[in-house]
């Protein structure tokens, strides 16, 4: 497949919105306090937000979600968040309903990038700003999009790998790769990250390149089966880049088979309690932490911004090679995770201690830092 990647337009900083109006106006419907006679502020417009599904990552209900909501709550203002689960017919009619139902802002994480531009262009069309949120959706319209930097996601990944292997003291290592959905563009820069750490060992001859795979909507259970056919065709497979920790967990469960877990370096991404625990109990050496309330908040700025009216001023771009435009953007940074840092997850407020320090793991936690 053609691989289609967009490069970062400017610096990483941090977002400035530069509004123009509303100082410290929270977005309420009810009228301000007090003012001497003045006014009540417009009603802000009413936000949509169209998240991709929950199968893929548990991301999307147990964190986006919640985040999203407790920054348009506190803003005061008219919003409606529904998810497509990895319907692209289902997504299509979500836009719809909400665009009817007067949603003056749309934000949407596309299911792929021609379902996301459809979508995109028919809110344009009858004026309604739009938010890509953590997908870029190529071609599209947006006028904003929000995520990290992903591919620097892929390079802590690959290094990741490469840091796990060398504890290991592992020589010429068979590396398999488990890639994301080739629909989603941001698998495609994850791949271009890892593979920019990875392809140098492999022309050096210092890894050996094993079999190289996409997983087609992220499933696992898909992935599952292609890692254990990829066993079956290299038994000798010694490390494995997992797009995700969904992935990783689907290659652990076959490695568990064969005895193999925790012998096997494994990654993986979204710091998932799930991730976390394989990292605890030493099966995955690594995952790759996206603070996501921090992507949330920006998003949901953006959002509020928009709903009242306002152009906010953001000081990042990514270029859309389809569409051939620079985007306005903001991007977070990611952070690699190990054993000896998961404790920075928990102390985030990610996750809490209570859900990944079950018995099972209290002896872990312990060891790890986790109080």
């Amino acid at each position: 497949m053609r691989k289609r990647i967009f490069t970062l337009a400017a610096g990483v900083a941090a977002l400035s919105l530069g509004l123009t109006a509303c100082g410290s106006d929270s977005g309420t419907t009810s009228a301000q306090e007090g003012g001497g006679g003045a006014s009540a502020p417009a009603k802000p417009g009413k936000i949509g937000v169209i998240l991709p599904d929950s199968k893929s990552s548990a991301r999307w209900e147990t964190a986006d979600r919640k985040y999203l909501t407790e920054a348009f709550q506190a803003a005061g203002v008219e919003f409606d968040i529904q998810n497509a689960q990895g319907d692209k017919n289902q997504f299509q009619t979500i836009a719809d309903q909400m665009i009817t139902n007067g949603a003056t802002v749309l934000m949407i994480t596309n299911l792929d990038s021609g379902t996301g531009k459809a979508v995109l262009d028919k809110a344009k069309s009858q004026g309604v700003a739009t938010i890509d949120y953590d997908r870029l959706t190529l071609g599209g319209s947006a006028s904003y999009y929000v995520s990290f930097d992903n591919t620097k996601v892929g390079q802590l990944q690959g290094e990741g790998l490469v840091k796990c292997l060398t504890d290991k003291k592992v020589e010429k290592p068979i590396i398999a790769r488990l890639n994301g959905s080739p629909t989603d563009n941001n698998a495609t820069l994850f791949k271009q990250g890892y593979d920019g750490v990875l392809k140098p060992k492999f022309d050096s001859g210092e890894y050996v390149e094993g079999p190289d795979q996409w997983v087609p909507d992220w499933d696992n259970a898909q992935a599952a089966t292609i890692f254990e056919q990829m066993l079956t065709q290299q038994p000798k497979i010694a490390g494995v880049l997992a797009a995700n920790d969904g992935l990783g967990n689907a290659v652990i469960t076959i490695l568990k088979k064969q005895n193999l877990n925790g012998k096997v370096p494994v990654t993986g991404q979204d710091a998932t309690v799930q991730g976390l625990q394989n990292i605890l109990a030493g099966d995955q050496c690594m995952t790759v932490y996206k603070a996501i309330k921090k992507e949330a908040d920006a998003a949901a700025r953006l959002a509020i911004a928009l709903a009242k009216g306002e152009q906010p001023a953001v000081s990042q771009s990514v270029h859309d090679p389809e569409g051939n435009r620079d985007v306005p953007a903001v991007l977070e940074e990611p952070q690699a995770i190990f054993f000896e840092n998961v404790k920075d997850v928990v102390a985030d407020g990610f996750v809490t201690k209570e859900e990944l320090c079950t018995d099972e793991f209290a002896d872990k936690c312990k060891e790890a830092g986790i109080e």
